[in-house]
């Protein structure tokens, strides 16, 4: 019998972690200034767009595919093709997300990690 590698998603605290970091991001993206730009891009109330980014995340980091289930798949370069995301639009919100996640207490490697892949996840919505 094999064991399986715990996902990230086990490994920085399941589904608290997650929400905790979904929270931690929309705060700082709702009161910075910093994120002025990518913060008009959502509606005014963030409830639908944190609940959407809580269920990418929790499957994306291999926790239950919430996301998937209730959606179908991500398809997360054509779901953001009606917004215009640039450079400055990409860097806010890996400030926020950068932001949120120097605040989890888990190892800097897997954080590295993490942060890494989101850097190039939100790099590849880059549209303008």
């Amino acid at each position: 019998m094999t064991e399986t590698q715990p996902t990230p998603y086990h490994v920085i605290g399941g589904e608290e972690a997650v929400r905790s970091l979904v929270e931690r991001f929309y705060f700082y993206m709702d009161t910075l200034p910093e994120a002025q730009e990518v913060r008009l891009m959502h509606a005014k109330s963030l409830k639908s767009a944190k609940q959407k980014l809580f269920k990418f995340l929790s499957g994306w980091l291999g926790g239950p595919n919430l996301y998937v289930q209730e959606y179908g798949h991500p398809m997360l370069r054509r779901r953001h093709l009606p917004f215009t995301i640039a450079r400055a639009e990409r860097d806010q919100w890996m400030f926020c997300m950068d932001k949120a996640l120097s605040e989890l207490d888990i190892d800097e490697e897997m954080k590295a990690a993490i942060r890494q892949a989101l850097d190039q996840l939100a790099s590849h919505m880059i549209n303008q």
